[in-house]
């Protein structure tokens, strides 16, 4: 009966956590890039009832037996402890996209992420809500700056060596920012280049004058999600990124003006809600059952 109350706990603990998958799932539904989450249970360990010899009708150490000469052989007879969350698994599926009409605004079709760093760290994300901030830094929201190649540093194939250009429209462009200098009119490609109009003193063009990089690594899933639609880049479980451009390879391109909406299914989640908040209340019932035959026993004495 005990072991029926601790299974009982565990059950109630296992589809707490999944509620809160689910919350925070739903809580994203509007998250630019991000990518929702499922719980997957696994049994705790099962206690052997029945221990014996081998080839006897008691069953073996191990909890059954082979047949004999004579006697066939004994199924175990075990009893399951409760349920524990195995893992989170996310779901790496690709988001819709979200027509904005700005032109830094980016969204990946098909595989990679985009890199990004604080200076310090680097990390990879499927946001690409850029902007150009008054230093001419091509930023995220919070403040992370892109990653990529300039023009005259294109990698011929993709590398494990991570890209070191943080995106400066200034600094690609190769002018001081100032009075009669400026650069205007950004925009990414499909290829991640990066075009933009230059006027430098009282000559301007538009050219080309870097690239976004885009990283893949063999596990996604084990990517380490740090807030701000950020994962680390290195996530031992997600493996060694490689990066190299949009376009090249198995690396996905990117459609202008767009972003990838969450990939978050509604209907799902609340079906999912629906199960796990009927799943903890039967749980809550096998407590109580429990109780009441716990207190049958207690009174056994007055009767």
């Amino acid at each position: 009966m005990l072991r029926s109350m601790n299974s009982a706990i565990s059950g109630m603990q296992a589809f707490q956590t999944d509620l809160d998958v689910v919350g925070n799932n739903i809580a994203n539904v509007e998250t630019v890039g991000f990518k929702q989450s499922d719980v997957q249970f696994a049994d705790l360990l099962s206690q052997t009832m029945s221990l014996g010899t081998a080839g006897t009708a008691s069953g073996s150490s191990t909890g059954g037996s082979s047949a004999t000469t004579g006697m066939g052989g004994t199924n175990p007879e075990q009893v399951g402890l409760g349920v524990q969350v195995g893992a989170t698994q996310m779901d790496m599926s690709q988001g819709p996209d979200e027509t904005t009409g700005v032109p830094t605004n980016v969204a990946i079709q098909g595989n990679g992420f985009f890199v990004v760093t604080n200076g310090t760290n680097t990390y990879l994300t499927r946001a690409g809500n850029f902007s150009v901030d008054s230093a001419g830094n091509l930023v995220l929201p919070n403040g992370v700056i892109a990653e990529g190649y300039s023009s005259s540093s294109m990698p011929s194939s993709a590398s494990t060596t991570q890209p070191t250009t943080e995106i400066n429209v200034y600094q690609l462009a190769g002018v001081t920012q100032g009075s009669g200098n400026t650069v205007s009119n950004v925009s990414i490609g499909s290829d991640g280049s990066i075009t933009a109009t230059i006027t430098n003193g009282t000559t301007t063009t538009t050219k080309v004058i870097g690239y976004l990089a885009l990283a893949q690594v063999p596990n996604p899933q084990g990517l380490v999600s740090v807030g701000d639609n950020l994962f680390s880049a290195s996530s031992p479980a997600a493996g060694q990124p490689t990066y190299w451009t949009p376009g090249q390879g198995t690396y996905g391109t990117l459609a202008s003006g767009e972003l990838e909406g969450s990939n978050v299914d509604l209907s799902q989640q609340f079906a999912e809600m629906i199960v796990a908040q009927n799943a903890y209340v039967a749980n809550t019932h096998m407590i109580g059952t429990d109780n009441a035959i716990l207190q049958a026993l207690v009174n056994m004495k007055n009767s």
